[in-house]
């Protein structure tokens, strides 16, 4: 809308004693004619702004004039800039990332001169990526999440839990969206009881005409913590001794660190303890090899062996392959070719 592009245009002068028209068509995605159009609605408003044409030329504002809001400490100004870095997150997820860059700017004009630098220096050298190297998640279509958890609407959802194959449907009640390390989560009630469902896991979401029903008292922020309290407290169901080499003890931490019930021991082999749901569960240590083994318990181990022993069999010479071979290429780098 022309007005927002208006305050735009006023906000960029305020940072800059000159910028050229050609900067601002660019930044604000219009036509230079369209930027002398809108100086001259400035002009004709009240604000001190002209345009000065030639090599050196731009648009510029009087000295002195500038849209003072103040409030704001230098901190709480770079806390702003860390909060809303380039990148993906959770604003980007919702398509709120051009509104960002444009709330950016206003709060930029906003703050006090000295505090200006600060700010700028933060969102050059601090960029935060939510998304964790181990397991990128796919991109999701939060819309009709996003609009059932603002219209107050009941939500039925066609949903597929983990480790099942056949999806099952709910109806349920939006408290709101959760982004945690780069996930998003719905949080509702079904049947009145709290629940968590991965977005990335919802097959299919459909609007009812119903209001929500919300348990009394309930926001999101209580609900979340609760059903967080759920997930980080639940009770380990197996124990796990093992011993890992040192050189693969950084990985370890970095990835299983929740799991592991204390501190690892000293020397090469460590040997550590985790705290697993299952034996179907400990079976993901295999992936670290033979750089880890497991010394208790029994049943653990003898899982393990057989799960190795498939491996084995699997590309011993003259094994029926378990899948067709597909049609013959070259093999490709992951990062690299493919």
């Amino acid at each position: 809308m022309k007005s927002d592009r208006l305050l735009s245009i006023l906000l960029l002068l305020q940072n800059r004693d000159r910028v050229p028209a050609a900067e601002l068509a660019r930044r604000l995605e219009v036509s230079v004619r369209t930027i002398y159009r809108d100086v001259e609605s400035l002009s004709a408003a009240g604000v001190p702004v002209y345009a000065e044409r030639g090599r050196h030329g731009g648009i510029a504002l009087l000295p002195g004039y500038r849209t003072d809001v103040t409030g704001l400490t230098a901190d709480e100004a770079r806390a702003l800039f860390v909060l809303a870095g380039p990148g993906p997150g959770a604003h980007a997820d919702l398509g709120l990332d051009g509104a960002l860059g444009s709330a950016l700017r206003k709060v930029m004009a906003a703050l006090p001169a000295p505090h200006r630098p600060a700010a700028e220096a933060t969102s050059r050298r601090i960029h935060i990526d939510p998304v964790r190297w181990a397991a990128p998640t796919p991109a999701v279509d939060l819309g009709e999440l996003h609009t059932a958890v603002f219209t107050d609407l009941r939500l039925r959802l066609r949903y597929r839990h983990g480790g099942t194959a056949e999806p099952r449907g709910y109806t349920v009640d939006p408290y709101g969206l959760v982004a945690k390390a780069g996930v998003w989560y719905l949080v509702a009630d079904h049947r009145g009881s709290p629940h968590l469902y991965r977005a990335d896991r919802v097959l299919k979401a459909t609007l009812t005409d119903e209001p929500v029903r919300r348990r009394a008292g309930q926001e999101l922020t209580d609900v979340w913590a609760e059903l967080r309290r759920e997930v980080e407290d639940r009770p380990a169901e197996l124990l796990v001794t093992a011993r890992v080499r040192r050189s693969r003890l950084a990985t370890l931490l970095r990835l299983r660190g929740r799991q592991l019930t204390g501190p690892p021991s000293e020397g090469d082999p460590a040997t550590v303890e985790f705290a697993f749901g299952g034996i179907a569960e400990a079976r993901s240590l295999l992936a670290y090899g033979p750089d880890l083994e497991v010394i208790s318990p029994e049943p653990v181990r003898r899982e393990l062996a057989a799960a190795a022993r498939a491996v084995l069999e699997l590309y011993e010479p003259g094994h029926n392959r378990m899948l067709p071979p597909g049609p013959e290429r070259p093999a490709t780098v992951p990062g690299r070719d493919s």
